[in-house]
């Protein structure tokens, strides 16, 4: 079976779903509000483990009710929590507004994510068992440098989420095999303002670039190869949070199943379309059997 090691976040995500978000200084009311366990880590880990693959966390919570909780969601998930430290202090937060549209904005607090700024004994070894690594920017950069190094030591397959989007060292990104921003991500990180443009400008500094697109789709790029743009099943999105690591989560497991890039790609953008339909971010996020139902449709 298909082993995936993620080194990230966990974070509490606390919901506000609103028909339209507040501009600055606007105070408006809200219909919902929920207490949803996430993080990007987590939901990617969350997303690989539905997928079909066995998975292991490699990170912090804190010793509040919320980190109980957010390792018991990965556990009822399928996910191996014996790497995932319990520290003094808060857990993880992020606050997340949701509109009508299926938008979101997003302000993440780190609590015990920023403890995470180093591998911990026996990291190293858990990434050397892995088909692939799992990468993030919501824990300190230190660590998702140390971790990318240690899985390319080790022949391991690194795929990098570029988000929160940040300048990425060289270090960091001489040991990404996969790179995978949204839209938005590849804009800031190259200053090109057309996908394309973008990812061939990423495409000088990693082999391999996927850009998502939303409800658009995704755009991949290799180095010696042809692009390939591979559209999004067309659905009506009730809450994108957490679409785009549902997206990474069951790329990597399709990757690492050696799927031809464009099924892969594909199976991912069907996983991705199904969350889009359900509130949430780990509880929005299909299992196999439900990614392969909407492949096949």
């Amino acid at each position: 079976m298909t082993h995936i090691a993620v080194l990230g976040s966990t974070n509490m995500d606390l919901v506000t779903y609103v028909a339209k978000a507040p501009q600055r200084g606007e105070t408006v009311t809200g219909r919902e509000f929920r207490t949803i366990p996430g993080g990007k880590g987590a939901n990617q880990a969350i997303a690989a483990a539905r997928a079909g693959a066995t998975v292991s966390m490699i990170g912090a919570v804190g010793n509040d009710a919320y980190g109980v909780r957010l390792r018991d969601t990965l556990e009822h998930s399928g996910v191996d929590t014996d790497f995932l430290r319990t520290v003094e202090g808060p857990s993880g937060t992020a606050h997340i507004v949701v509109d009508d549209e299926g938008g979101n904005a997003i302000v993440v607090i780190p609590g015990a994510n920023g403890t995470v700024d180093h591998l911990s004994p026996g990291d190293e070894g858990l990434i050397a068992t892995a088909d692939a690594l799992l990468l993030q920017l919501e824990i300190p950069l230190a660590a998702v440098v140390a971790g990318a190094e240690a899985a390319r030591r080790h022949g391991v397959r690194t795929v990098l989420t570029p988000a929160p989007a940040q300048p990425l060292p060289p270090e960091l990104l001489r040991a990404t095999d996969l790179l995978v921003p949204n839209e938005y991500e590849a804009v800031t990180l190259t200053g090109r303002p057309d996908p394309r443009e973008a990812a061939a400008a990423l495409l000088e500094q990693v082999p391999e670039v996927v850009v998502t697109l939303g409800a658009t789709g995704c755009l991949y790029l290799a180095r010696g190869t042809e692009a390939l743009v591979v559209p999004a099943p067309r659905v009506t999105a009730v809450d994108s949070t957490g679409a785009g690591d549902t997206f990474v989560g069951a790329l990597t497991v399709a990757l690492a199943e050696e799927k031809p890039v464009r099924e892969a790609l594909s199976w991912a953008a069907a996983a991705a379309a199904i969350s889009v339909q359900r509130e949430g971010a780990s509880a929005s996020m299909p299992y196999r059997s439900e990614i392969g139902a909407q492949f096949s449709a």
